[in-house]
């Protein structure tokens, strides 16, 4: 793979963004811990949280809970009202590696597990977003990584050619799903060993 070939696709949060639900309910649980983890496993758990990236509302997903938690009503509400305090910020090492691409002119593109109704936080908030050439949610298109069809979606949408691009996701089975369809996976585990990742790949030569 060269320079000139390269087309970059990246995750989102875990990747570039520092995504969280602690970092809201540590706050809201006052610090237990525990009480939390049995929160965040069993009520607003991540099978709960994938159905509104694959886009159900949390308008029906909330109330789908608290009908069951009427005591937990204030913390289920809390996901979505107070969603921008799950953001800590963005993973620098990763973004100045988004950049150095963006600068050799390499076209970037984005495809996330992310709910519709809670992206616009993250675009006010973070610039770098839009240096993408194109982003797919999977609650704008009602579909989730790994599946094959987000895949085979997002290629077609944007017209990209597998062999011709790199994909860097933070979980192993969205990184398969990618190499499935021919792209390049890499596993994203932190900005420096990406850079040396991208570097053995022959991705692109100058970063260092």
């Amino acid at each position: 793979m060269t320079a000139e070939r390269l087309v970059a696709v990246f995750d989102l949060g875990g990747v570039l963004i520092d995504w969280n639900p602690r970092y809201l309910y540590r706050k809201l649980f006052n610090g237990d811990e525990n009480a939390m983890e049995h929160f965040l496993a069993t009520i607003c758990a991540p099978c709960w949280n994938k159905q509104q990236d694959a886009g159900r509302s949390f308008a029906e997903g909330c109330a789908l809970l608290k009908a069951v938690h009427t005591d937990a009503a204030y913390l289920i509400d809390a996901w979505f009202e107070r969603y921008d305090e799950m953001l800590a910020g963005p993973i620098q090492g990763t973004v100045d590696i988004l950049s150095d691409l963006r600068c050799q002119g390499v076209p970037l593109y984005a495809l996330s597990n992310w709910s519709a109704e809670t992206f616009p936080f993250a675009l006010k908030r973070f610039e770098f977003l839009k240096w993408f050439k194109g982003i797919m949610l999977s609650g704008e298109v009602g579909l989730v990584k790994p599946d094959p069809k987000i895949y085979d979606l997002f290629l077609k949408t944007f017209a990209i050619n597998p062999a011709s691009a790199v994909y860097i996701d933070d979980l192993e089975p969205n990184v398969e799903g990618a190499a499935a369809f021919g792209m390049h996976g890499i596993l994203f585990t932190d900005p420096a060993a990406l850079r040396t990742d991208l570097r053995r790949a022959e991705v692109i030569s100058v970063l260092t």
